[in-house]
């Protein structure tokens, strides 16, 4: 009787285990990157990406951009959120957009080595400048220090923005209500050279 409970007591412990590291969560390699060129500098130096991560990542960034970036019904209410001179027209941004809506310049990506994906996860994303000077990606889940760097970031910071092409664009009160786009971030990362 008594190596039949021990068996079903170590069976609980290791299933008790096996949960608790199945509830943390999964860290990648990342790397943050102002423009393509200086991810394609750094994959040439050996950098943790190739350049053609580099080339695929940054396109899918630019796409999230155009799909998923926040938008606003006045620039003033943009440059609030991102500082001056860091928003054009949607119809600058998309070319084919609405010259009546403003939305963030792209001020870098974040990519990060999600080798086989994930439903629902991204392997890049754009990254936009608070009006603190800081940066923040389009879900809002993180604030860094800098679009430049390499870290290991949560899987979560790759999770796909949910669209705002198409939407009604936040006014200043709706930005106000939802305490600034950059202000409601999770985490602060900062990424090291």
């Amino acid at each position: 009787m008594i190596k039949r409970s021990n068996r079903v007591a170590i069976a609980i412990v290791g299933a008790a285990a096996f949960t608790l590291a199945g509830c943390r969560e999964e860290q990648v390699d990342a790397a943050a990157y102002p423009n393509l060129q200086s991810c394609l500098d750094d994959a040439s130096r050996g950098g943790i990406f190739s350049a053609q991560d580099c080339e695929t990542s940054f396109a899918q960034a630019q796409t999230l951009h155009v799909e998923a970036a926040p938008r606003y019904d006045a620039l003033e209410v943009c440059e609030e959120q991102h500082g001056a001179g860091a928003c054009g027209s949607e119809a600058t941004a998309t070319q084919g957009g609405s010259g009546s809506i403003f939305m963030p310049l792209l001020a870098g990506y974040l990519m990060g080595n999600m080798l086989g994906g994930r439903a629902g996860m991204s392997a890049a994303q754009p990254l936009y400048k608070s009006s603190d000077g800081r940066f923040t990606n389009a879900t809002r889940s993180s604030t860094f220090s800098s679009n430049s760097g390499s870290a290991k970031l949560n899987t979560s910071q790759f999770t796909r923005p949910a669209a705002t092409v198409g939407k009604t664009p936040m006014t200043r009160a709706t930005a106000s209500s939802r305490g600034g786009f950059g202000s409601s971030g999770k985490g602060r990362t900062g990424f090291g050279g």
